[in-house]
């Protein structure tokens, strides 16, 4: 019931043709599919969720009626919040509030999204605008994590919220345990003050250097100057997220130089 809400929200064409029997279509999965261990009812919903903004405004208006990944991002990265959220929730009862929140934090940031999209190769299957494929957007993280959000916002639509689920726990099982095993991650802003101050340097700052997209998936580019040198760079939805992939860029950078 839900499955069917979401797929007339988004307007798709229904997933199986009149008179094709369910069992026989599709017959042969994509390699995107393969690798995912996943079939697609709709794949036009597959195909949406590798769809980069830059190569849809470079089709305009030839082809005004192709859509990015953004919406689908957009419901992806709900999904992906949701789940993340009840399986520290259930595993961890002992963690309060506020360190649920960092564990959660540390999972679905845009540096672990990007990491579980390389291990499926979600940047080879990604289209994009000439721009963007010559400064290197296959490869990068905001693209990835985005793209990977898209794609859990695809398998909602296609499958409904217990298969978005299974999916999720079963594509991120393995950042699931290691940051379980790890525990609460320290704050790096925290950590790179701490190191800053025991070699005697000057405390560090914050400069914002770009911030663009959509107001619901705004990336921002962020980095970190010590002493008048920048020392690291970080990215994130949020510029609180770019600020901490910046200090944690920052304090292995200067950790490493202070231990050699």
């Amino acid at each position: 019931m839900r499955s069917s809400l979401l797929s007339s929200v988004f307007r798709l064409p229904s997933p199986w043709p009149r008179g094709v029997l369910r069992n026989s279509w599709p017959l042969k999965l994509t390699p995107l599919e393969r690798k995912l261990g996943l079939r697609f009812k709709n794949r036009d919903l597959l195909e949406q969720a590798t769809i980069h903004p830059s190569y849809v405004n470079e089709l305009r208006p030839a082809r005004s009626s192709l859509d990015s990944y953004e919406r689908l991002e957009f419901l992806g990265d709900s999904q992906l919040n949701l789940d993340i959220t009840l399986e520290i929730f259930k595993r961890r009862p002992s963690l309060s509030e506020g360190e649920l929140t960092k564990l959660r934090s540390s999972l679905v940031r845009g540096s672990t999204l990007a990491k579980v999209a390389r291990v499926l190769e979600l940047g080879d299957h990604m289209k994009l605008g000439k721009g963007e494929e010559s400064t290197g957007g296959r490869d990068r993280d905001s693209n990835l994590a985005a793209a990977f959000e898209a794609l859990v916002g695809a398998v909602l639509i296609d499958r409904g919220p217990d298969a978005a689920k299974k999916f999720v726990l079963r594509i991120m099982d393995a950042e699931l345990e290691v940051a379980l095993a790890q525990g609460v991650p320290e704050d790096p802003k925290s950590r790179l003050q701490e190191l800053v101050q025991k070699m005697g340097r000057t405390p560090p700052q914050y400069r914002l250097v770009a911030s663009e997209g959509p107001e619901h998936a705004k990336q921002f580019d962020v980095e970190v100057v010590v002493g008048g040198q920048v020392v690291g760079r970080g990215e994130g939805r949020r510029k609180a997220d770019a600020e901490k992939q910046a200090a944690l860029a920052a304090f292995h950078l200067l950790d490493d130089s202070g231990t050699n």
